[in-house]
């Protein structure tokens, strides 16, 4: 590695954070300042693009299969590299954000991978986002403990030969970075920060320690996003002196129109692709924020209603499946995010058995693995695909050359037979409020009615509200939605949580702030293509 001019970054409006100087070391703030200046102007450029064609969906009210990339769909010599060893066995998978307790449990959990998350279930203060990087670092040194300052309760890290792979989540491609800018005063993208720091201090060492750097790819919207990544990718590995395809990338498939490009996504990414996700609530919210104006056809129904066994959400993980198994990469099921009540066994026993049969049809779909909240969800998901595989470490031979989704059918939304009910648009609004009041306290990942919330669940939640109420809906009990009931719902929730933790926890959190911010963002004529974007402006630290 040559040696790094100084970096032209600047750290803004940050209180000093111990240890940062570990993180932030001036040959690492080099590299992303570079990262910064090859990528920023492409990612601008993409995400125009994105604009543009969310305009032509507004305009003609579909997607389909792009026919200027149909030769690589039809191409079927290609295939992406080979698994690592450390990453060919992934039947169960558990996500959480990098905080330190996390980061031991995660890695204990018994998972064989670690979605360590600094996206969506982390809320990127500068705080998480810096402590974060020295938590995995301090992982991969053996360097890290923690005791639970309540409970006196300690943690430590099993054997290495016990501990989950990390996959490494960074930042998508929309969100700044406000804490890092170039001399021109301009925001780095948070997904070159996230990486960059990651790739730079812990590449080599996770070489050196029989893995590698490996990450998940968010909210990609189409496979030049994906090569923007490849790029991305060949550079740093040349730039730090790690060997070229070193890196494997798994793509969250949460948009629906990368839905269309499942193939294109992994072409782009085939000597650095390791396979692609299903990821649910993301995927629902894309579809909305998409098809908006589309008229009643794309109105979704209840966000608990809309299971994965529905008519279009079967299109998109049977095609997700067969895509991976063609193509030779993993496909990873979607999320089980059950927390188990300590309190009651009633509950735990009615969603064990849902999330059983989750797995169950995952695993015989032929998923290679799935993703789960809670570490008490390990043996479950892996009870489910060990049946399925045995001794095998991923079933991609199978495959499952009966699938035949059309285009049509990924947005076939109105072939499911449920409908928005008042009950419904209450849990938009309670989980919408409950979610964003801790994000804003910094807690990215959060447990709500013993579901495990991240902000997907924020943005399927507004832009539910948002659809029914520009769809004129009108809800089980006769009455339609509008500006005004979903106001009333809010008063009503925020009453309730006033009266449940009382006048002094309800005045020290930020209960109005997260009240107005869910409303704006709900209501507003203009749509937020994201809530975090106005909810990071009022994000504190």
């Amino acid at each position: 590695m040559s040696a790094p001019a100084p970096s032209p970054l600047a750290i803004v409006d940050a209180e000093p954070l111990p240890r940062q100087e570990e993180v932030l070391t001036e040959a690492a703030l080099a590299f992303v300042a570079e990262l910064h200046r090859r990528f920023t102007p492409r990612r601008d450029e993409l995400l125009a693009r994105r604009a543009e064609r969310r305009a032509e969906i507004a305009r003609t009210s579909t997607l389909g299969f792009l026919p200027e990339t149909a030769a690589i769909r039809a191409d079927d010599s290609w295939r992406v590299a080979p698994a690592p060893d450390a990453l060919n066995d992934r039947r169960v998978e558990i996500t959480g954000p990098t905080d330190r307790k996390m980061t031991i449990n995660a890695l204990n959990s018994g998972a064989k991978v670690w979605l360590a998350d600094f996206e969506d279930a982390s809320a990127p203060t500068w705080e998480n986002v810096v402590l974060g990087q020295v938590n995995l670092s301090d992982a991969y040194t053996r360097n890290i403990d923690f005791t639970d300052a309540k409970s006196g309760k300690s943690y430590a890290l099993k054997a290495d030969e016990e501990l989950a792979t990390v996959v490494m989540r960074p930042r998508g491609w929309h969100l700044n970075e406000r804490h890092l800018v170039d001399a021109d005063g301009t925001p780095v993208p948070g997904a070159l920060v996230d990486f960059g720091l990651y790739f730079f201090h812990n590449a080599q060492r996770l070489l050196d320690l029989g893995k590698g750097p490996y990450f998940y790819l968010p909210k990609t919207e189409s496979h030049l996003e994906a090569r923007l990544w490849n790029e991305v990718f060949v550079f740093a590995q040349e730039y730090c002196g790690i060997p070229q395809g070193t890196v494997r990338a798994t793509v969250l498939i949460e948009t629906i129109t990368a839905a269309y490009e499942m193939e294109e996504i992994l072409y782009e990414l085939r000597d650095h692709a390791s396979g692609l996700n299903a990821g649910r609530w993301d995927y629902l919210f894309s579809i909305v924020k998409n098809f908006r104006d589309g008229g009643a056809r794309f109105v979704l129904p209840d966000r608990n209603a809309v299971t994965m066994t529905a008519p279009f959400m079967r299109a998109y993980t049977e095609l997700l499946v067969r895509t991976c198994h063609k193509r030779g990469a993993h496909a990873i099921g979607g999320m089980a995010a059950f927390i188990p009540s300590r309190r009651d066994a009633e509950v735990n026993k009615v969603a064990f058995e849902k999330v059983r049969a989750d797995k169950d049809r995952e695993a015989g779909d032929g998923f290679d693995g799935s993703w789960v909240a809670h570490p008490d969800l390990v043996p479950i998901a892996m009870e489910s695909f060990d049946k399925v595989l045995g001794d095998k470490p991923n079933q991609k031979d199978r495959l499952r050359e009966d699938v035949d989704v059309k285009a049509a059918d990924l947005i076939a939304v109105d072939s499911l037979d449920a409908k928005p009910t008042y009950a419904g648009l209450v849990n938009a609004v309670q989980v919408g409020i409950r979610y964003i009041e801790a994000w804003l306290r910094g807690m990215g990942a959060v447990a709500i009615f013993n579901l495990m919330e991240d902000a997907a669940t924020a943005e399927i939640s507004r832009s539910q509200i948002w659809q029914w109420i520009n769809a004129e809906v009108v809800l089980d009990n006769g009455e339609q939605v509008t500006a005004d009931l979903a106001r009333k719902v809010a008063a009503e929730e925020l009453a309730n949580i006033r009266a449940e933790i009382g006048d002094e926890a309800f005045t020290a959190g930020n209960w109005q702030r997260a009240h107005d911010l869910l409303l704006t963002v709900s209501l507003d004529e203009d749509y937020a293509d994201f809530l975090t974007l106005p909810a990071y402006e009022q994000l504190k630290g």
